[in-house]
């Protein structure tokens, strides 16, 4: 286990940020055993069960989404609830929306998706796990697939996200690599499931270079046209890429494809399954050359490509950029040095351990540069959601209207086209549009407009609006100023110390008006 510096016991407020940046919010029962034990939640949180995850389990057997759509002449109109269908079944079992979609309506496509985000939304809310719910999410802008743009990537979406980035998350990076390389989502959204000897496709292979591995920082194709200038090239350990590496990289992925019912000759055809399938006489098996090293022709099935993932993952420009990735979502934009080496340090040397990626995390969440950097993150719209919902109690049930509102401030999930994935910048989700948006999300849910749960009122709760400021601005911030409570009660416009019984009919809409407006507060955005 790699070391980490001490951790003195945290202040409220600091187990709150903590809890808000390694978690999606605090719960007001989490704040007390986070101060006292930090260090002790985050060993438990890399090690997750699902068997022990059963209030996210009971969630999702019961959970229904409307399904609806017109007349058609081939199939009669629908409009109905209907429990989730696809989130644990094997890609094969959703192929056929794929294979028939000219017998159904395009809905039927898009409900693989709407179930994954639907329950990616009960569960930031309500699972146990809730780190790993953080880089879940971390790791789906990381390996980016639009599951808006393609009716395949909708559909193989659940697999993907089951059996690829909740599989790996905090495993090892190269096996994660592989599974990103070999998914139907990944084969369709990058386009290398067309990828042939001759006609190689150049997408996957730049991406998994630019974006996946070493980083952009790491391209010198603007320095260097030969691959043998690039420095460290002699010693077959180039400090970088160049374009000859993307070219011969792309060969190296022919024929890793899809059970698409493709023609593979004049003979035979691919089985309509939608899962990962290798066809040899589609790879391109001549000599290959990628990051100084030579592949001799004609290797083993599937190992041109194999090679070129323990190349990437293995080289030292991945682990600064991958790790300064991590760094930079759980710590800000500008992670500090101090805690970036070491964790780069523990990612080299745990290259081969099926545990690589939490060794890692443990390093940078124990660091005492995470207890303080409090503020430095702005929260994007789920994490706002499902914050607000674990702060207030509410028992947040997922719907069209929440996921749409989402997507309305600045996170559509699973639909951000570019392989980039949703920017990780506190400035893309501060611009007045996106702030009037997540103003209306936290109101919207205080106050059920999307039929995602009531408010909770507490009978022996604060009973005047004054009261109920500084009882929320605590909970939310850990401590209550009284300038921020004034403005909040001023903002309202209620008789500041008017007391209301819980009986009152207004008392209940007072609560959860005030509770929005306190999550407002800059203290509450950020985190």
């Amino acid at each position: 286990m790699p070391e980490t510096r001490p951790m003195v016991p945290l202040a409220p407020d600091q187990a709150i940020s903590v809890l808000g940046r390694a978690g999606y919010g605090a719960r007001p029962e989490d704040v007390g055993p986070a101060a006292r034990g930090f260090p002790a939640w985050v060993e438990e949180q890399l090690a997750p069960r699902e068997d022990q995850d059963q209030a996210v389990h009971e969630r999702l057997a019961k959970l229904t989404l409307r399904v609806h759509y017109p007349v058609n002449p081939k199939w009669p109109a629908v409009d109905e609830l209907r429990p989730l269908a696809y989130l644990d079944k094997p890609i094969e079992a959703a192929w056929p929306l794929i294979e028939k979609r000219q017998e159904m309506d395009g809905a039927e496509r898009r409900r693989p998706r709407e179930e994954v985000m639907a329950a990616t939304i009960l569960r930031a809310v309500h699972s146990r796990w809730q780190l790993r719910e953080v880089l879940v999410s971390f790791w789906h802008d990381h390996f980016n697939v639009d599951a808006w743009g393609s009716e395949e990537v909708s559909v193989a979406l659940p697999s993907y996200d089951r059996d690829v980035i909740r599989k790996h998350c905090l495993g090892n990076f190269r096996q994660f690599l592989e599974a990103v390389a070999t998914s139907t989502a990944m084969l369709y959204y990058l386009s290398n499931r067309t990828s042939r000897a001759g006609a190689a496709n150049e997408n996957f292979g730049r991406e998994l270079l630019e974006l996946h591995t070493l980083g952009r920082g790491a391209y010198f194709n603007d320095r260097y046209d030969r691959w043998a200038d690039v420095p460290g090239a002699n010693k077959r350990a180039p400090v970088g890429y160049i374009d000859e590496d993307v070219y011969e990289s792309a060969r190296a992925f022919t024929g890793w494809t899809v059970e698409d019912g493709s023609n593979i000759d004049g003979k035979r055809k691919l089985p309509l399954t939608g899962k990962f399938t290798y066809v040899e006489s589609w790879h391109d098996g001549y000599q290959k050359r990628v990051l100084a090293h030579e592949f001799k022709e004609f290797g083993a099935p599937m190992s041109d490509g194999r090679t070129v993932l323990d190349l990437v993952a293995r080289h030292p420009a991945t682990a600064r950029f991958v790790v300064t990735k991590l760094c930079r979502r759980f710590l800000g934009e500008s992670p500090p040095e101090s805690v970036v080496a070491p964790a780069v340090d523990a990612w080299t040397k745990a290259v081969r351990a099926p545990d690589q990626i939490a060794q890692v995390v443990r390093v940078i969440l124990l660091s005492p540069e995470f207890a303080a950097a409090r503020g430095a993150k702005v929260r994007r719209p789920l994490a706002l959601a499902a914050a607000f919902a674990r702060a207030t109690g509410i028992d947040l049930t997922p719907t069209e209207g929440l996921w749409n509102e989402l997507a309305n401030g600045g996170q559509r999930l699973f639909g951000w086209p570019p392989p980039t994935g949703l920017p990780d910048e506190n400035a893309y989700f501060l611009g007045a549009n996106s702030m009037r948006h997540r103003w209306a999300l936290v109101l919207g849910i205080a106050e059920n407009w999307w039929g995602t749960g009531t408010f909770p009122v507490r009978p022996n709760g604060a009973a005047t609006p004054r009261a109920m400021a500084a009882e929320f601005l605590a909970t939310f911030e850990g401590a209550a100023q009284p300038v921020t409570v004034a403005a909040l009660v001023e903002g309202l416009g209620w008789p500041p110390d008017q007391a209301l019984e819980p009986g009152n009919p207004e008392f209940g809409k007072r609560l959860a008006r005030t509770a929005a407006v306190a999550a407002m507060s800059p203290g509450f955005q950020t985190v």
